[in-house]
């Protein structure tokens, strides 16, 4: 049974209630929104929006979802707007109230013996990483989109990135967070402990939850030393399983310096071949599969010998037949720089159906292959596999063939789609492993997901959000 305050239907946020948010906060707090708040980045929804506030600080923030919550009003969380599954637009429904935390963006506290940054929501990635290299210190979390995305944003993800194999999701950097619930409370959770076992863990239920239990406004972040040298090289494999023990070898010889373990097709240097070509590639020959490999050492290591002990060891066991290890920083960022366009050059080609699965890492070889099988029966495609295979994350993305255009199978997305999650979910892997499930996934929650989380998370939903304005729609699919 539904809660009884939530049978009543929400309000939309019209100029009415614009007005009066603009008589309880500053000026210039209340605008119309942009049409960047109405957009995402792969160009399949367009949201809606009534109001954007833009709060500078957390007791602003409380006034907006106080108000939000007397006239029952939905509010959509916005933050760099990088999110890939439709979590920070809405489609349809009585327009919401957009909350943008982009001018709450000071890093409040730096504790550099403690290894811990307090900073606001609105900050992106890129300033909290350049917040703890001024302290000496390394804020691990590395994603592509760094440059936009915003903290609150990862948080409320668990963003993932490229060094997760090393630091972990960002819910493993975060100590403590600072939030506004439903009813305009604020949870004051700023501690810096990495022990408190008094009770729920409230900062963990609310990383991860997508706006729809409160909203962020200020985390506690663990930094990292930094390592004293760091290396990169690509090396050619023969297959995802030579990759496999080719991670398993690195780790053997190098226990806790792997900081990124990155799988790449062939398909991926095609496309940048296609639509990038100004992106530098180091084999002439474009390999069926290669790795990208980081490390990060202690101080009396040197990172490129580690890596040319590895390349000699992968060879005598037939893993790796060729490779390139940077020379220099520059080079270093060249190798980086050819990861980190695949999904821009995705992107421009135009992908029918994207899957950002996880499976135990024993069962790549095997998704994969069975995968590209199921494919080929439902029609001819370019796939183009990617991504943190060191954490069993992959990027198992859909393309037409030359002269097609994704508009051209749009009758067989649902198919594709449902092919790929039902082999990865068969594996024992995850829909949705490090982009969320926003609006995009709620029907494959419904579908994959275990009946009693899902019941449990409805029950918290209706306990902390009894009203259901809090990203209306995301995470959990609204129910008729």
């Amino acid at each position: 049974m539904p809660h009884p305050s939530r049978t009543a239907p929400l309000n939309a946020a019209d100029p009415g209630f614009a007005a009066q948010l603009e008589a309880l906060l500053p000026p210039g707090t209340i605008s119309a929104p942009e049409p960047r708040h109405l957009e995402e980045p792969r160009g399949r929804w367009h949201g809606i929006g009534g109001v954007l506030a833009r709060p500078r600080n957390t007791a602003e923030v409380a006034t907006v979802v106080r108000a939000c919550a007397a006239a029952r009003v939905g509010i959509v969380p916005f933050g760099g707007g990088t999110g890939l599954v439709g979590g920070q637009v809405m489609e349809a429904g009585p327009a919401p109230l957009i909350l943008s935390l982009e001018r709450m963006a000071a890093v409040r506290d730096v504790f550099p013996a403690e290894n811990v940054l307090v900073v606001e929501a609105g900050a992106t990635l890129a300033e909290v990483q350049e917040a703890a290299l001024a302290a000496g210190r390394m804020f691990p979390l590395t994603l592509a989109s760094q440059g936009t995305a915003r903290i609150g944003g990862n948080l409320a993800t668990n963003a993932g990135g490229v060094n997760v194999l090393r630091y972990g999701n960002i819910r493993d950097l975060c100590l403590g967070v600072e939030a506004v619930l439903p009813d305009g409370s604020v949870l004051n959770g700023l501690k810096r402990l990495r022990k408190d076992n008094s009770g729920y863990d409230l900062r963990h239920l609310l990383i991860g939850s997508e706006g729809t239990l409160g909203v962020i406004t200020a985390a506690a972040l663990r930094m990292v030393p930094r390592p004293a040298g760091t290396g990169t090289a690509m090396l050619v494999v023969e297959s995802p399983a030579a990759a496999l023990e080719l991670l398993a070898l690195a780790e053997e010889r190098l226990a806790g310096c792997v900081s990124a373990f990155e799988l790449i097709s062939r398909q991926g240097l095609l496309f940048l071949d296609e639509v990038m070509p100004e992106v530098r590639q180091p084999f002439a020959d474009r390999p069926e599969w290669m790795v990208l490999i980081e490390l990060g050492l202690p101080r009396g290591l040197d990172p490129q010998e580690a890596l040319e002990g590895l390349f000699v060891a992968a060879s005598e066991a037939g893993l790796a037949r060729d490779g390139v290890i940077a020379q220099s920083a520059g080079q270093q960022a060249e190798l980086w720089r050819l990861r980190e366009s695949l999904p821009d050059a995705n992107r421009k080609i135009g992908a029918i159906s994207s899957h950002d699965i996880s499976v135990p890492l024993s069962e790549i070889p095997g998704f994969i292959a069975d995968a590209e099988a199921a494919l080929a029966g439902i029609g001819a495609f370019r796939i183009n596999c990617f991504g943190h295979v060191g954490d069993g994350n992959l990027h198992f993305n859909v393309f037409p063939m030359p002269g097609q255009s994704r508009a051209d199978h749009d009758n067989q997305r649902e198919a594709i789609k449902a092919c790929v999650h039902d082999i990865a979910h068969g594996l024992g892997g995850s829909v949705s492993a490090e982009h969320g499930v926003g609006r995009l996934k709620t029907g494959d929650m419904a579908r994959y997901g275990d009946p009693a989380k899902l019941a449990v998370l409805r029950s918290i939903k209706a306990a902390i959000d009894p009203l259901g304005i809090m990203n209306p729609g995301a995470l959990l699919a609204e129910r008729a």
